[in-house]
């Protein structure tokens, strides 16, 4: 199991990349440095007016799959 936070900053212009069509994943680098793709579904949710901002959690299994991604802050 591994736990990885992300700070995103991004304008709601930025956003409209989230929602391409064949644009499934993101390649995020976490604080930690270590480079993680994430669905770009797990991202959507969390786009409002003022785009995707704040700080957020990814936890994975010992697999690397997906168990949990929320914003923390």
């Amino acid at each position: 199991m591994a736990t990885y936070f992300f700070r995103v900053n991004m304008s709601y212009a930025e956003c409209e990349d989230l929602y391409r069509p064949g644009n499934n994943s993101a390649l995020m680098t976490a604080e930690s440095g270590h480079r993680v793709q994430l669905p770009t579904a797990n991202l959507r949710p969390f786009v409002s007016r003022i785009g995707l901002k704040g700080r957020f959690r990814l936890v994975t299994d010992t697999n690397n799959k997906l168990q949990s991604f929320e914003k923390v802050s």
